[in-house]
């Protein structure tokens, strides 16, 4: 009997104290509510609706009403930047480095926020300035992949190759594009003058190591580097070898070329032709390039075959070469050619027979006037273009000058592109 007396007693108290505790929760959860300012709320929707220009309104609202919001300034500072609105960005983190009760850890995120903010507005003194103070931070290894940048827009090789070195010494991942950095100084030590033959050779041969080009052909998986890595290395040391008077070795880097990488055999074959030349055996190189064009056509090497038999053999040896090539792959850049080697014929030459005995010269003056009409074509459709931007240029770039991206030029003109 007491102990039904002490239950129904226990039963009531207890939901009392449930309905307390409730309260209590309730109440707590009304007063946090009440504490963050709609202008809070209203940022995050403008957010979640992808209008940052509105949240940013917003959030400026509840910087202005609860300055001490950290976290708020670094997305506020984040979508400054994001607007373009560089100026109000470096502000927003100036002030949060200027503040003396900021612990060290959003310390160092400040001071790479407003890095950033210096790195996109150009001003790559002050950015690089505070991404070096924070190479001894956990954000190290972002701090040195934005220094490396900076150092490639400078062209600032050996500061880039120390970056690069110290980043791989953080993160196991390969860089296949620092072999780029020693390509870039061994050209600029033999675009001197005169050459510094011994400068560009310490380049290359590391270079050469990173490329993996003294690794076994046999074992290319294990090559460290990128194709056009190697094929930029090798044009180099055919130039360098060119330089020293060694034939040999020159044409056998052009060689490999040609030989490893016949997408870019285009870029070897002027100076493959130009080396057969000074043994007197122009027509052999010549026959070797004929024979990767068949497999590997590219306009650049056709425009190296055409010039070659132009200089060596005449100017009917071109045209014919032009023709037969037309009639298998069309293009604007090769009828150029063509009408370009009808031009230049002296008067009253014919072209080569044998190849096809119905092959005539056209009127002079239709000539010139179909070349006239593709001219404008041609020069925009031999351009070269970056596959990350957009970029085109007249001339092949390792990096492109648009958006600095290594590698992202193919060795093939916009028409070659457009019509693959």
């Amino acid at each position: 009997m007491d102990f039904d007396l002490w239950w129904l007693i226990l039963v009531p108290v207890l939901f009392g104290l449930g309905w307390i505790a409730a309260r209590v929760d309730v109440r707590q959860m009304l007063s946090e509510h009440r504490k963050l300012p709609d202008s809070y709320f209203r940022g995050l929707n403008f957010l979640l609706n992808e209008e940052p220009d509105r949240a940013i309104d917003a959030f400026i609202e509840v910087a202005k009403l609860d300055p001490e919001t950290v976290e708020l300034h670094f997305a506020l500072g984040s979508l400054f930047r994001r607007r373009g609105e560089l100026e109000r960005a470096i502000r927003v983190h100036q002030n949060l480095l200027q503040r003396n009760d900021l612990p060290d850890n959003q310390r160092d995120q400040a001071l790479l926020e407003l890095a950033q903010d210096y790195l996109k507005a150009g001003m790559l003194d002050r950015a690089e300035d505070g991404f070096e103070r924070l190479k001894s931070t956990r954000f190290a290894a972002e701090a040195l992949r934005a220094l490396i940048r900076i150092y490639e827009a400078e062209h600032d090789w050996p500061k880039a190759i120390a970056a690069v070195n110290t980043l791989q010494g953080l993160v196991d991942q390969p860089m296949p594009f620092a072999v780029h950095y020693y390509c870039e100084q061994a050209g600029a030590a033999l675009a001197q003058t005169p050459p510094d033959l011994d400068a560009a050779h310490r380049a290359l041969d590391t270079a050469t190591r990173l490329a993996g080009m003294d690794v076994d052909a046999a074992d290319a998986a294990a090559r460290p580097g990128t194709a056009p890595g190697r094929v930029r290395v090798a044009l180099l040391q055919a130039r360098l070898a060119a330089l020293e008077g060694d034939v040999r070795a020159e044409r056998t880097f052009l060689q490999h070329v040609v030989s490893e990488s016949p997408d870019f055999a285009g870029m070897a074959a002027p100076a493959l032709i130009a080396n057969y030349r000074k043994d007197g055996n122009p027509a052999d190189a010549l026959a070797l390039l004929q024979d990767v064009y068949a497999r590997y056509p590219s306009q650049d090497l056709f425009d190296a075959i055409f010039q070659g038999l132009n200089a060596d053999r005449g100017v009917g040896a071109a045209w014919v070469f032009a023709r037969q090539a037309l009639k298998k792959r069309p293009s604007l850049l090769g009828l150029d050619r063509l009408l370009q080697a009808q031009l230049q014929r002296p008067l009253g030459e014919a072209p080569e027979r044998g190849a096809d005995e119905r092959d005539e010269w056209i009127s002079d003056e239709d000539a010139a006037l179909v070349r006239s009409l593709i001219n404008r074509h041609t020069q925009r459709l031999g351009r070269y273009a970056c596959r990350a931007c957009g970029f085109r240029a007249k001339r092949f770039y390792w990096q492109c000058p648009g958006c600095n991206a290594w590698e992202t030029y193919l060795p093939k003109r916009l028409e070659e592109l457009e019509g693959s």
